[in-house]
């Protein structure tokens, strides 16, 4: 019987009856008879493999021949390696995810660089379609219906980004959506969303239409030929061994599905692939008398479903809010063999490549499981229950920890590119992906910014196969969430903690989780026992923000901000990236002047802010060094920099070994002690001067404090206000906090989180990695001209920097000060808002928050000058401030004052090192330190 007591997302509908469920599963064939119907309708792509024989050596070697594979082999023959490239497949051809795709082809995409590669999908399948290839394209249109009315805020935030994106798309009435879908009903529904646009398509008619696109360009496809392992040297790709024999090759790509994983571990080293499989559903009816073929799909997000027209049936599906993780004991089927029931391998060598019975080729399926989303069809789709069910397909997909796809160059080895992970969507993007991956093949970089998708954003932890069981429960269910601000999982946590965190949970800490390191978001030390999620027994508090307006935890992070300006805040900081580099001589130096844009040859004890450039001038990675002894420096990048900064140093390293890189982030407790009374407060407990002269802005000491030494300290605090960061040994942290609140307390200390420390550099104009700067941006687009010392040598990016300095920005990083907005009543901007100047769209903001000195929300972002057609032309400092500025906030737009330069904020104790400091334009000549003329 099915479960009855099941919870519902955000809705106070009537629940289809259970009679009604049942009269549907009583029109459904037996299991095995539409099992077997699954892989009679399964076709094969007619790639004969009796003439194929793998040939000594290629250039690249694809492993997996579903849509992903196909699209990456497609345009690497467009850009001419056609003769030069191999896809082989363990099984049939389309066999894999590729099989159990759902067709659904979305362009809207929770980041502007998945709705690129959406955009281009689409793209790439109208234009093949107009020269008559079969695809299946069908643009019937998406229409999404929202139950609440923070989906419709979402919506009309989705709306009004629609511009920056390019995305037609239209606000509907519950009237209007009725129009638009017959078979749905609306009386539970505030609204919805049109986009035109979208549509399906037909998985196996794409990946056979773009295999064979390859093949004419000279690719060669080999079936039944699996991957057994990669061969390496020196950390780059050399070979691949395969039942079929041994191939030299250069490049090789992984986009082998939910076997990724298993395929990343075929190698030496390893290359972790964080994955999971989960059970997928979805349904399909006997054909409908009356379906109308141009029904568009429908996307109930709140009841977690989408059911679309196919052939004249509904096909039917979701995201449940719990997933059934599949092989949870990690036993995963190393082999997915032929689908096409009859059809035998040509060629078979040790290994058995022969096809199992058709039962076994998709997973059991579970009703119980499945109810949750088939209650939430039926009442969406109430002909649903009439209808005569075909089969229900439960399929393995595979989805990563953060619900992201994942993309790019493998971190352990050179030349090992990844496309997986694309959690049942894959047919929107494989286009897009696979353009962009070809391109990186054959350029080296991305055709534009896709850090949030690249492999690179993991750890090791994250490919733990537990943790991955326990994260895949919940990670689908995002799919179709509400993208709430600083969405935080609930899974996967307490793995890395400092080892002050269990001081700061009794002082009321609420935590988020980034890079698997637990970070105080803001501190409720009223409620410290309130805690909602369990871990040993002890409770803890995650921070959750369920709202685009004005939240919750606003009055607390009111408090910790004020402490930083005025008193003196407390922050853990360990979470931050850090990194070792040295050598016997000189080589760390002129390794770090080629990587980095700024000059590093400073003065021992010195600390700069520098950006790490790639070819185009962009950020790959944005950081403070410091010079610690003549040829050591120390590195801090932001937290999400752990893997990628680590593998751009390492790929650039001396081949002699002469310079040592060592990640040392888990060695040293990082705590940041802000505001005018630090200086105060941290000489009663060190013996130090820390005197303006002795110890001055931008430069580094190490000290005792308390009993503690070896406490290495920057006089800095990445806010823009006053303060130390002290990198503390492990076992001396516990001591230095200790001590600090001890002697704080006469100076009113406070905790503060993660959201006071982002207040602070928002309302101070800095730019942040990730959030502001990434690798398409350069530093004269974001201010940081003064940063980039063009005469010192060569560097990195510096050809592509004197082109832009000579030909103009086409964008520039701005500050705007919300005007008419009530932050009490209002909807709040959280990012991606469209930037409006003198009522022309010219840009989006990036980072945004309310400033707690300024009194009003203060947005980043970047403004263009687009010219008729849209391209973007020259951007001066004229033209930003010559116009009158508007930020749209979900279809209202505010009045804004735009600023190039970081503000003077008005505070009870002013401090002329800390005023003379500037993050952003050129009003500063160089580092504080520098600026002062200490010599070496």
């Amino acid at each position: 019987m099915f479960k009855t007591s099941l919870n519902f997302i955000n809705t106070n509908k009537t629940i289809p009856s259970i009679t009604s469920i049942n009269n549907l599963l009583n029109n459904a064939k037996t299991v095995s008879a539409f099992q077997q119907s699954n892989y009679a309708e399964s076709r094969s792509f007619g790639f004969d493999n009796s003439a194929q024989k793998l040939p000594e050596s290629t250039r690249v070697i694809i492993c997996g021949g579903g849509v992903l594979g196909a699209s990456v082999a497609y345009h690497l023959a467009e850009l001419g390696w056609g003769q030069d490239t191999i896809v082989l497949e363990q099984g049939r051809l389309g066999g894999g995810m590729t099989y159990h795709s759902s067709g659904l082809v979305g362009v809207f995409k929770p980041s502007r660089a998945q709705v690129r590669l959406c955009k281009e999908s689409v793209q790439l399948y109208k234009d093949l379609t107009a020269q008559g290839h079969k695809l299946g394209w069908k643009q019937c249109g998406t229409l999404n219906v929202a139950r609440t009315r923070d989906r419709m805020t979402h919506f009309r935030r989705m709306k009004a980004q629609s511009i920056a994106l390019g995305i037609e798309c239209h606000l509907v009435t519950p009237a209007e959506a009725q129009s638009l879908c017959s078979i749905i009903q609306v009386d539970d529904i505030k609204g919805g969303l049109w986009v035109p646009g979208e549509g399906v398509c037909n998985p196996y008619d794409i990946c056979n239409s773009l295999l064979q696109l390859a093949k004419n360009k000279g690719v060669r496809v080999i079936e039944f030929c699996g991957v057994e392992r990669v061969l390496s040297e020196d950390d780059r790709v050399t070979g691949v061994e395969t039942n079929l024999g041994t191939v030299k090759c250069h490049v090789f790509v992984n986009s082998g599905g939910f076997w990724a994983r298993h395929i990343g571990q075929m190698s030496n080293p390893v290359v972790k692939v964080p994955l999971h499989p989960v059970e997928h559903y979805y349904l399909y009816t006997k054909p409908i008398a009356g379906l109308d073929p141009m029904t568009p799909v429908v996307r109930d997000l709140d009841g977690q479903v989408y059911v679309r027209e196919h052939d004249g049936s509904l096909l039917a599906g979701g995201f449940e809010p719990v997933a059934k993780p599949a092989y949870e004991d990690g036993s995963i089927p190393l082999k997915m063999m032929d689908l096409n029931i009859g059809l035998k391998p040509k060629k078979k060598r040790d290994v058995d490549y022969a096809e199992d019975s058709p039962v076994e080729r998709v997973l059991p399926e579970d009703w119980d499981h499945f109810h949750v989303l088939l209650e939430q069809l039926l009442h969406r789709v109430p002909r649903l229950g009439s209808a005569v069910l075909h089969k229900l397909t439960n399929g393995p997909e595979g989805f990563s920890p953060d619900c992201k796809w994942i993309i790019g160059e493998a971190p352990e080895l050179r030349n090992y590119h990844v496309v997986a992970g694309m959690k049942t969507v894959g047919i929107s993007a494989a286009g897009g992906v696979g353009r962009a991956t070809a391109e990186r093949i054959i350029n080296g970089l991305f055709p534009y910014d896709m850090y949030e998708l690249d492999i690179c954003r993991f750890l090791g932890l994250h490919n733990n196969r537990k943790f991955l069981r326990d994260r895949s429960r919940e990670a689908p269910g995002l799919h179709y969430a509400l993208p709430y601000p600083f969405r935080e999982f609930r899974t996967g946590r307490n793995l890395r903690m400092s080892p002050i965190y269990p001081r700061l949970r009794e002082a009321g800490a609420v935590f988020g989780q980034v890079m698997g390191y637990e970070r105080p978001a803001y501190f409720d030390p009223d409620h410290v026992e309130e805690g909602t999620y369990k871990d040993d027994g002890r409770p803890y508090r995650i921070a959750e923000t369920f709202t685009f307006a004005k939240p919750d935890w606003f009055d607390f992070v009111a408090r910790e901000y004020e402490a930083c300006r005025e008193t003196v805040g407390l922050c853990d900081y360990s979470s931050f990236t850090k990194i070792d580099l040295t050598s016997k001589g000189q080589e760390v130096v002129d390794l770090l002047q080629y990587l980095c844009s700024n000059d590093v040859d400073i003065p021992v004890g010195g600390i700069i802010h520098t950006g790490l450039q790639n070819e185009r001038g962009g950020y790959e990675n944005d950081c403070s060094l410091t010079r610690l002894a003549e040829n050591h420096y120390m590195m801090i990048a932001p937290t999400i920099q752990q893997t990628r900064c680590k593998t751009w140093i390492q790929r650039h390293l001396p081949s002699d070994s002469s310079v040592s890189v060592s990640d040392v982030t888990s060695m040293f407790t990082a705590i940041a002690i802000i505001g005018p009374f630090t200086r105060t407060l941290l000489s009663e407990l060190t013996d130090t001067d820390l005197s303006p002269k002795s110890f001055p802005f931008f430069t580094f000491k190490e000290l005792d404090v308390g009993l503690a030494n070896g406490i290495r300290t920057m006089n800095l605090t990445h806010t823009g206000e006053l303060g130390y960061v002290m990198y503390i040994p492990n076992e001396f942290a516990l001591h230095v906090y200790n001590k600090l609140l001890e002697v704080g307390a006469k100076y009113n200390i406070r905790h503060a989180g993660h959201y006071a420390t982002r207040a602070l550099r928002i309302e101070k104009f800095y730019a942040f990695w990730g959030q502001d700067l990434d690798t398409t941006t350069t530093p004269l687009e974001c201010g940081r001209t003064w940063r980039v010392k063009f005469d010192k040598g060569p560097f990195i990016g510096r050809e592509a920097l004197l082109r832009q300095r000579e030909e103009g920005v086409r964008r520039m990083y701005v500050q705007l000060l919300l005007q008419d907005h009530d932050p009490d009543l209002e909807l709040w901007a959280w990012g991606g808002e469209p930037i409006y100047r003198d009522n022309q769209y010219v840009g989006a903001t990036t980072t945004t928050g309310y400033g707690f000195t300024l009194k009003r929300m203060v947005c980043l972002g970047f403004v263009q000058n687009l010219d008729a057609q849209g391209n973007p032309q020259v951007v001066t400092n004229d033209y930003v401030m010559s116009g009158q500025y508007e930020v749209d906030i979900a279809g209202i737009r505010y009045p804004a004052k735009v600023g190039l330069h970081s503000p003077n904020l008005p505070t009870k104790y002013p401090d002329q090192e800390r005023e003379g400091y500037f993050a952003t334009r050129d009003k500063m000549v160089t580092e504080p330190l520098l600026r002062a003329n200490v010599t070496k």
